[in-house]
């Protein structure tokens, strides 16, 4: 993935921390997050950071018969000395690098169940 430079974060994200990448004939959904409950964000009272923000990506493909194969990535993004997290490019990069890696290694795993899959022949009718 390159990133736009013309967006923080290196893709358009809409009002709620969402956007899309196409990335290798996938199509990524990124969501970014924080882990606070949608108010002003303010400075953790216990470890007096801002709190850290979360980068996922996420692959997901359909096949026949509502089949359906997905891959996830994350990154976090922490926040340091005090002030709040900024954006990071690199870490879209990232989470999308690990959702299109987990996508192959779970597209991998499905291709050799069903090259092993040897399903039993169905019982012979009783006379």
């Amino acid at each position: 993935m390159t990133p736009d430079p013309s967006h923080p974060w290196g893709l358009a994200i809409d009002y709620a921390g969402r956007g899309t990448v196409v990335e290798n004939g996938h199509t990524i959904t990124v969501r970014l997050y924080d882990n606070s409950f949608g108010g002003p964000l303010e400075i953790d009272p216990i470890t007096g950071e801002y709190p850290a923000v979360y980068v996922s990506a996420q692959v997901n493909e359909n096949g026949q018969n509502g089949a359906s194969l997905r891959g996830y990535g994350t990154t976090v993004v922490q926040p340091t000395a005090g002030r709040q997290a900024v954006p990071d490019p690199t870490a879209v990069q990232s989470a999308v690098a690990e959702a299109l890696a987990d996508f192959e290694t779970r597209r991998a795993a499905q291709a050799a169940l069903c090259a092993a899959w040897d399903p039993a022949a169905p019982p012979a009718p009783a006379p």
